[in-house]
């Protein structure tokens, strides 16, 4: 009776740990007072999926627990699309709710470009690009991530937690994201 219920919770769970992800390596360093983050992951999505999710700035709340929300925003004056992202999160007893809004660029299915706006952030560098490439019938996406915080952050402990936070809730939103460009796709096709 034992192995059948150890079988039902194996099965159950098989769906979720198969469609799981797979980050391929990970980096987060603290240079000049910026936090600099590089990542690859791979999806078990098409790549005209996966980036349709990543441009949709729409669905990024759904990602992270730390997002409180995200819009697409624009056009501005120069039809040039934009973003704006409120994120609430605690680093041991240090807890910060930021904004970033800024403007958005892309290459078609390629590269997605997002940059602050200082002026309208709470960062004074905030840089991320995207990069997507078509890998083993799946999807490789490429991280950058350069931010410069313009709020006090602990300078003994603040380095190590953000490079952790970074970190952990990449994991996990790296999973959602995955969900939802695998729902897309078996919708679509």
């Amino acid at each position: 009776m034992k192995h059948w219920r150890l079988f039902l919770v194996s099965l159950a769970l098989f769906p979720a740990l198969s469609g799981a992800a797979e980050m391929r390596s990970v980096h987060v360093e603290f240079e000049d007072g910026h936090y600099v983050m590089d990542a690859e992951v791979w999806f078990d999505v098409d790549q005209e999926t996966v980036f349709g999710v990543f441009l949709d700035w729409d669905l990024a709340a759904e990602f992270s627990s730390v997002i409180v929300e995200a819009k697409n925003v624009g056009p501005d004056e120069h039809g040039g699309m934009g973003y704006y992202i409120h994120n609430r999160g605690c680093i041991l007893f240090f807890c910060k709710s930021t904004r970033r809004n800024g403007s958005v660029t892309s290459e078609a299915y390629t590269v997605i470009r997002a940059i602050a706006d200082p002026e309208t952030s709470d960062f004074d560098v905030s840089e991320e690009t995207w990069t997507f490439s078509t890998v083993d019938d799946g999807t490789m996406v490429h991280y950058e991530l350069r931010m410069k915080p313009s709020f006090w952050v602990p300078p003994l402990i603040g380095p190590y937690f953000i490079k952790k936070k970074l970190r952990d809730d990449g994991a996990e939103a790296f999973d959602r994201i995955e969900q939802i460009a695998q729902e897309r796709q078996d919708s679509s096709g």
